[in-house]
């Protein structure tokens, strides 16, 4: 009996993953991982492929890089040159066009997501998602939107939250603001974090709607009550875009 149990756990765990596996689209292989190596099949799909998508790691990623540009700023973008340099693999181009977009080189990270999108990662939504980051910075929405919109039609469940709020300010920028609203109240309605609080209420105030951005604003201000150090610095550079945006 307790195999028996032990099995029917296995079942259900393989199974949740396998029904992410289908929804994102990922090859069929890891559907006889999943099943034929029990727990550690499942194990090993959550370590590769599950937790790197999930919010959390997309969280985990954002403080380590957050507290690396204080300790080393430009460490992480020597590395990954010199890295490169050494052995250009597709990898390490990954790695490089990271670094220069955390380091606001946008431009030479938009050449760099762009070759790994001709190569093996042509349909990765990671480097996908990146080159639409660097070219909402470089101002090319349309080539944005279009990745972002392949990223949620092929790969939907990958940082479902990034892809609406990045979508939304593709959408702005193309002067499509009836589209946008509907992106930054989803992502609002559905996840309720600073981040699309603090997005929805910026775009607001670009458009004059000063009530939709107070509503947004005090929401912020609410939470900001059980904020701690670790929150207020994480929240830093959204917080300081808002002021800004709210003084003018």
């Amino acid at each position: 009996m307790p195999y028996f149990g032990g099995g029917i756990l296995h079942f259900i765990i393989a199974i949740f993953f396998a029904v992410h596996v289908v929804r994102t689209g990922r090859e069929i292989y890891w559907l006889f991982i999943l099943f034929a190596i029990p727990y550690i099949g499942s194990a090993v799909y959550f370590f590769a492929v599950y937790l790197p998508e999930s919010r959390l790691h997309h969280d985990v990623r954002r403080a380590t890089s957050v507290a690396a540009r204080v300790l080393d700023p430009g460490r992480e973008l020597r590395e990954a040159a010199r890295d490169f340099d050494m052995t250009p693999t597709a990898q390490n181009e990954m790695r490089l066009a990271n670094a220069l977009l955390e380091t606001g080189e946008y431009a030479r990270a938009a050449q760099h997501f762009e070759a790994c999108l001709k190569g093996p990662f042509a349909n990765d939504p990671v480097m996908r998602s990146g080159a639409a980051q660097a070219r909402l910075q470089l101002g090319e929405h349309t080539v944005a939107r279009e990745l972002l919109e392949a990223i949620r039609q092929q790969t939907p469940d990958f940082h479902p939250e990034q892809t609406t709020l990045q979508l939304a300010k593709a959408y702005a920028l193309e002067g499509r603001h009836e589209d946008a609203e509907r992106e930054f109240t989803a992502a609002v309605n559905r996840y309720g974090s600073v981040q699309a609080r603090g997005e929805y209420a910026i775009w607001a105030l670009g458009q004059g709607k000063q009530d939709v951005a107070d509503a947004q604003y005090q929401e912020i201000r609410r939470a900001m009550k059980y904020w701690n150090s670790y929150t207020r610095n994480l929240h830093a550079p959204l917080m300081k875009r808002l002021e800004a945006a709210r003084r003018s």
